[in-house]
This record gives C-alpha cells, sequence and structure tokens, in this order.
C-alpha cells in the first residue's frame, strides 16, 4: 500500500501542473486623478491564445477597477492601461493604498498579485466618481492544477515531500513515545525494542526533512542553509536525538538501557515540541508558520494539493512502520 501511494504521489506531485500566475508587476505606483498604466510579466499562461482579457485593480472591500485596455506582447506578457482613478478610493494613509493586480479570460480563469500595486492620493478639488465592480464580475474556470505561489512557483511540489516527511517523522515520534510509556509500565522488552526501532525510522525521516528544506531553501531564499530559527532549533533538536542512540549503545546493561532510553525519549519528544513547535513562533523566522510569517492559506493549499500531501503523508508514515518492523524483527532474531 505504502509503494502504489507513493506511486501515486510522484505521479501527480510531478505532473500536475501549476494554475496561472502573475510573476511581476513593472510599474507599482499609481495616483488618484491620473490614469495608470502597467506592464505584467505571467507564468503558465497563454495570453495570446485568449481574446477577452481584462486587468482589475483589486482594493480593499472586494471593490474592482477595471482596466480601459489590455494590449498583450506574447503569451507571457501584456500591458494594461487604466482610466483617470477618480474619486471614491479612499486613501486615508501617507503610504498610499495597496491594491491588488488581478487578470482574467474566459481561457485560464482569473489570477492576481497580491498587493501589488500602491495608490496615493491628489489635491484635487474635483474629481469624476470612480466606478467600481464586484467579485462577481470576475471569470472563473475549474481546473486539475495546483495552486501557483509566488517565489516558490514549481518548487511547491515540495511540499510533498518535505512537509509530508516531517508529518510523517512527528507521527513516528508519537508512536514511539506511546512503545516507551507501555515499557515503563509494564517493563516488557518487546515495547523497548518497538520504541527504539520506530525511533529510528523517525531520525532518518529527520534527515530526509533536513535534506529536502535544504534544497528548498536553496531555490527560495538562496542559500541552502541560512540562519533561521526554526532551522537552526530543528538541527538542535535531531541532535538531542542522537544522543538517544548515544545513551543506547553506552549502556551494556539491557534493564538499564531500556529505562534510561525510554525515559529519554519521553524527554527528547518534549524537547522537539518546545524547540520546533514553541521558540520558532517567539521570533522572527522565514519559514512559513513562525514568527509572523503565515503558513499556507486556503488559497495556497486547496483541495487538489491535499488530495497529494494527505496521501503522502500516509505513504510516508507506512514506509516508516515497515522500516521499524524491519529492524525490531531483527534486533529480535539477533537476542535470540
Amino acid at each position: 500500500m505504502a509503494i502504489l501511494l507513493m506511486l501515486y504521489v510522484l505521479v501527480a506531485g510531478f505532473l500536475i501542473p501549476l494554475k496561472p500566475g502573475i510573476i511581476e508587476v513593472f510599474n507599482s505606483d499609481a495616483r488618484v486623478a491620473e490614469p495608470f498604466t502597467t506592464e505584467v510579466r505571467t507564468y503558465n499562461t497563454r495570453l495570446g491564445q485568449a481574446d477577452d482579457i481584462r486587468a482589475w485593480l483589486w482594493l480593499p472591500g472586494d471593490r474592482l477597477i477595471m482596466s480601459k485596455s489590455v494590449s498583450v506582447i506574447n503569451d507571457t506578457y501584456l500591458k494594461a492601461e487604466f482610466d483617470t482613478l477618480g474619486n471614491g478610493i479612499d486613501v486615508q494613509s501617507r503610504n498610499g493604498l495597496m491594491a491588488s493586480l488581478m487578470i482574467d479570460n474566459s481561457l485560464e480563469g482569473h489570477y492576481f498579485f497580491r498587493n501589488a500595486i500602491n495608490i496615493k492620493s491628489a489635491e484635487m478639488a474635483y474629481m469624476r466618481p470612480q466606478v467600481f465592480y464586484g467579485l462577481d464580475e470576475i471569470k472563473t474556470r475549474k481546473q486539475l492544477a495546483f495552486p501557483f505561489q509566488h517565489i516558490l512557483y514549481e518548487t511547491s511540489r515540495n511540499t510533498y515531500f518535505h512537509v509530508a516527511i516531517w508529518m510523517a517523522m512527528f507521527a513516528l515520534l508519537i508512536l514511539s513515545c506511546y512503545y516507551s510509556i507501555r515499557y515503563l509500565i509494564s517493563k516488557k522488552f518487546e515495547f523497548d525494542i518497538k520504541a527504539s526501532s520506530v525511533t529510528t525510522a523517525a531520525i532518518v525521516f529527520g534527515i530526509a526533512g533536513l535534506l529536502t528544506g535544504s534544497m528548498w531553501a536553496k531555490y527560495t531564499w538562496g542559500a541552502f542553509w541560512t540562519n533561521d530559527i526554526k532551522l537552526n532549533m530543528t538541527a538542535i533538536a535531531l541532535l538531542v536525538y542522537l544522543a538517544y542512540w548515544i545513551l543506547r549503545s553506552s549502556v551494556s546493561d539491557p534493564d538499564t538501557r531500556a529505562r534510561l532510553s525510554s525515559v529519554f525519549n519521553l524527554f527528547a519528544f518534549a524537547m522537539l515540541m518546545v524547540l520546533v513547535m514553541v521558540i520558532p513562533r517567539l521570533t522572527d523566522s522565514l519559514h512559513p508558520g513562525n514568527g509572523g510569517n503565515p503558513a499556507f492559506s486556503s488559497y495556497d493549499m486547496d483541495n487538489t494539493m491535499r488530495m497529494v500531501f494527505y496521501p503522502a503523508i500516509v505513504a510516508y508514515f507506512l514506509i516508516g512502520l515497515w522500516m521499524a518492523q524491519l529492524r525490531s524483527r531483527l534486533e529480535l532474531i539477533s537476542r535470540d
């Protein structure tokens, strides 16, 4: 079952395309009472094949301003022109009002760049009323595709490997704590062997998570390793678990080794929670979901991603159980 799920994750994770998206907006400054023109570079689009392309300024409150005209340069490049921005655009901040830029057409649906345009106010005695549209004007299209995520692009597929591997590692470590508790209660060596075997598989997954995370960091942050709190705390947590194996190998008496390693296993898991789940949330971090940096939103992690992401977690967990089972059998045979 694990092999079948893994094959499914590999095929779907790499072959399902990304949705269209906007990579870059070249003119991001607009001003009330003045016309506005910008150029946009897109990704995985077919602009040259669409005949009803529109560009929109998406203001807070879900108010939309439609472009006067759109000129397609090629399949991934266009120029959008807006009429003079009029009255009704409330620019209360001195820094301006941030608006998203959206593109839609019947062929591809819609896609947008968050907070792409900064609209500044103007000192004018009179301005024409601005015409606003609602989100119901936007063209949509259902398609089997992963959401486009700015900066990540195709590397977002690593979600099915890096993130899923970490999720499976946490599940395996919880299982190992269960076996450690069972040993402390019953004093049966069978549970100690199972706890150590599952922990070994989890450590392998932890190392694989670091390697896949480093590859992701290289493409998104520009370096395999940065001085990020999440990365450093994760490395320390894995060192704690490596100390678990040093402890097991340094104690010769089976009873003492089983008792000490069971207690240490519970301590290591508590340290993992503090180091990986608590401390990175208390300070600045580049890692999604930590230090004020948001994790994937409902737009980013949609149902198409979930239909690959969740099977990936199950596949890795089952592979970890298989690895642990082989190791525990081997240790039982060596004891006999």
